[in-house]
């Protein structure tokens, strides 16, 4: 049996793989980023290293980042995100190239249920090729779940593409 250490660490170490492949297979779409959930903002920071050029919009209930991991405020989508999912695909339609999320707690049947109700929000925000990389198992009704990278560890974290 894995320690909760162990399990941490397979997650962020699989987080940054799948993250550097996701960047790097949508590196030539002109489509925004999307980062469901700041946190402290190390996986903001992180994006922003692997993609300087791009646009990182955040959604996230209230800013609690590093002030180093703390996006500009016009790249801020706040509140819940069945509100502000909703705003972004009004605004830019269906053209995200990478959307990023890590919003799951420690509750696990919890997880799955947020995953399952939230899916079909985040789904219609993707491009044509565009990629989704989440920490929980998503449930997707047009996006297919492609084969992780090396290093990332199988069931820590999820890559779809449309």
């Amino acid at each position: 049996m894995s320690s909760r250490l162990d399990l941490f660490i397979d997650r962020m170490v699989s987080q940054r793989a799948c993250l550097n492949h996701a960047a790097e297979l949508t590196k030539d779409m002109a489509g925004p980023v999307f980062e469901l959930g700041l946190g402290n903002g190390r996986t903001y920071h992180h994006m922003r290293a692997i993609m300087p050029n791009r646009n990182i919009h955040v959604f996230e209930r209230a800013v609690a980042s590093h002030p180093d991991s703390t996006p500009p405020e016009e790249m801020m989508f706040l509140g819940d995100v069945y509100e502000t999912l909703p705003e972004a695909l009004a605004r830019f339609g269906p053209t995200a190239s990478l959307i990023h999320a890590d919003l799951g707690g420690h509750n696990a049947a919890k997880n799955v249920e947020f995953a399952r109700n939230l899916s079909p929000v985040i789904e219609p925000l993707l491009a044509k090729g565009g990629l989704m990389v989440s920490s929980d198992r998503m449930f997707f009704s047009d996006l297919v779940e492609i084969e992780l990278p090396e290093h990332a560890v199988q069931g820590r974290c999820f890559i779809y593409k449309r």
